[in-house]
């Protein structure tokens, strides 16, 4: 049988790129309830736990030299079942923390819309600098993700590694591959437990092979 699109996408990388495995963790507890759990650390499902044994398989023949993690355990956690197979130990970058969602972390979307419904249409109208009180908004989430990002990519040339990351995480870096305005965020799904490939080319371009996988 031939191989699918996936198998051939994940085949190792041609010479003169970097490969970068980008996961948003598993599902986490309380998901149905659409809350912003923004920095706090909230505990997986045991979907959540499936789906990163299911990516441990995948991932497990990959020739990774690296994997790092946000310091969230919902990344954590997963990142150490990720990096086993390897013989490795995550590293954890509190640079790749969820967005900081500030005085509405831990309140639902449903909530939100019904106490602070002026603030809620400010934000949606502009998701790029739009700041909630006291967190983040995802001009200062960029600045710090990237360069993070850039910096490991850097200590890893032409090799492949994995990062354990977050929705808003995941949307940043993969908006700045794809050279897209952050204006863009949400027009990109990030499911729980999904895979991203990204080539780095020596030329500095790169290439998005995999989203959302």
């Amino acid at each position: 049988m031939g191989q699918s699109l996936t198998d051939r996408v994940e085949q190792a990388p041609r010479p003169g790129r970097t490969r970068l495995y980008l996961v948003r963790h598993g599902q986490v507890e309380g998901f149905e309830q659409h809350r912003y759990n923004g920095q706090a650390d909230v505990s997986l499902t045991d979907l959540g736990w499936q789906q990163y044994r299911s990516l441990q398989h995948r991932l497990k023949d990959r020739p990774l030299t690296a994997v790092y993690s946000s310091d969230l355990q919902r990344c954590l956690q997963g990142a150490r079942l990720l990096a086993e197979p390897h013989g490795l130990e995550p590293v954890s970058l509190p640079a790749l923390r969820e967005l900081h969602i500030g005085q509405w972390q831990g309140i639902t979307w449903q909530e939100l819309q019904q106490s602070f419904p002026r603030q809620w249409e400010e934000r949606l109208k502009d998701i790029v600098h739009y700041r909630v009180p006291d967190g983040e908004n995802l001009l200062d989430l960029s600045e710090r993700v990237l360069p993070a990002l850039k910096s490991l990519l850097a200590a890893h040339a032409r090799e492949e590694v994995l990062v354990v990351g977050h929705g808003a995480v995941n949307r940043v870096i993969l908006l700045d591959a794809v050279g897209a305005s952050l204006q863009s965020a949400f027009r990109i799904e990030q499911a729980y437990g999904c895979l991203n490939i990204i080539d780095y080319l020596d030329d500095g371009t790169c290439t998005v092979q995999l989203l959302n996988g």
